[in-house]
């Protein structure tokens, strides 16, 4: 009885020995993690010299196909400059999807971050990565590396998705068309953030960040000589009203204990002194975690503009693209669960629990989830005595490069548990 026993025992005692997370694999890991460190902080240096604005990253595009090429993997071109990549283990299990998105900003660059002279510049004029794509795509090419080397202790697949013009939205739905087919079992992503001390991560269950709206609307009156307006029909008088009338109506109709930013971001109408525009544009956006509050805001506006308007006797005339543009970056429960305990096991104590960390911007990761959960995880890059730490977006924006090495070792462990462990 007690050999029969040992007979049924000892596979189990197999299989927990060969997903137990020992000491020794973390310092293994953690050592192909450094080895690449190197490799991650060159490839971030030759992107931000040479950003490319979203749909326009075709050298990027080819740069980064040469370096997957050099792992061995082949690549799969989506329309547009967006690709990806899959490394196939041969041996049975799930599917995990890791991207990074490859497009600039239309930002010139300080060569000063908050303290010093950076240690990389863009070249290109007007042109430059102020939100840290650099980054990502750095990261994403070294946990590459790294878990190309480790295939033979992995099952199942892993698609690296290199994703065109994540500012614009302009590459996300060929993307998420593309990949549908692959059948992918969980998407992970990261972000780099200015707001967290590098060597830091933040990732929570539920909304991280913000859905997004396009404010985009007109009004129209009737342009003339502005010696005189009474036969004309001023429409930047009723701009002016329409502003003034929303913020008053964004105060006091809608529900507070739910979080609705507008951001008027946009006003242009006539080009001379003496000349009454036909028209003033108004342009701007708003962020949700509630969609049935952000159609409520969009109704405030439609409604105080069109009645706005009239009383000036202009119209009000709300273009196609005034709608929800992103939702939420909504993360998994299980798969928080996850890269919670991937990012703890290989660096002890540095998760944050503050809500403090969510994030109003928007992201198009949320579309992934439309074909399978998943979770996003924010990296710190701030460095005090380096002067990291500008708000993304900012022509100071810099990062810390020792990020880099941090950000790809929580993705290669989350990887290698999500597709190693059951």
């Amino acid at each position: 009885m007690v050999q029969r026993a040992m007979i049924f025992l000892l596979p189990g005692a197999i299989a927990l020995s060969a997903i137990a997370w020992k000491p020794a694999e973390k310092e293994t890991l953690a050592a192909k993690v450094r080895a690449k460190e190197s490799y991650m902080k060159e490839v971030r240096g030759y992107l931000h010299e040479h950003p490319e604005v979203s749909s326009g990253e075709y050298a990027t595009a080819r740069f980064l196909q040469s370096e997957v090429a050099k792992s061995g993997l082949p690549v799969t071109k989506v329309q547009g400059t967006g690709f990806y990549a899959v490394l196939d283990t041969r041996r049975p299990g799930k599917t995990v999807g890791l991207r990074t998105d490859i497009d600039a900003l239309p930002i010139h660059e300080n060569p000063e971050n908050l303290k010093q002279r950076k240690k990389w510049v863009s070249t290109v004029d007007g042109v430059s990565h102020a939100c840290g794509h650099d980054g990502h795509m750095a990261i994403l090419l070294g946990a590459m590396k790294i878990l190309c080397e480790m295939k033979d202790e992995l099952r199942g697949k892993i698609v690296f998705i290199f994703e065109e013009g994540e500012e614009t939205g302009a590459g996300i739905d060929q993307m998420v068309e593309a990949l549908a087919p692959l059948h992918i079992d969980a998407f992970y992503g990261n972000h780099l953030r200015s707001s967290i001390r590098t060597g830091e991560f933040f990732v929570r269950e539920g909304a991280l960040m913000a859905g997004a709206g396009t404010v985009s609307f007109d009004i129209t009156g009737r342009g003339g000589h502005a010696s005189r307006p009474d036969l004309s029909i001023n429409p930047i008088f009723a701009a002016a009203d329409i502003l003034g009338g929303i913020s008053i109506a964004w105060n006091n109709q809608r529900d507070i204990t739910k979080t609705l930013t507008l951001g008027i971001s946009q006003i242009h109408g006539g080009a001379a002194n003496n000349v009454i525009p036909n028209s003033v544009f108004i342009g701007g956006t708003i962020r949700f975690f509630d969609r049935d509050e952000a159609e409520k805001g969009f109704d405030i506006i439609r409604r105080v503009a069109a009645n706005t308007a009239a009383a000036h006797r202009c119209d009000a005339r709300f273009r196609d693209d005034m709608d929800i543009l992103l939702l939420p970056v909504v993360n998994d429960g299980k798969l928080t669960a996850l890269a919670h305990s991937a990012i703890e096991e290989i660096y002890p104590g540095s998760t944050l629990t503050s809500d403090e960390h969510i994030w109003y911007a928007a992201e198009t990761f949320s579309k992934y989830s439309s074909l399978a959960p998943s979770v996003f995880v924010f990296a710190g890059i701030r460095n005090d005595e380096l002067g990291s730490g500008a708000e993304h977006h900012n022509d100071r924006f810099d990062l810390d490069e020792d990020a880099l090495t941090y950000a790809a070792g929580g993705m290669v462990r989350f990887a290698v548990k999500f597709l190693n462990e059951d």
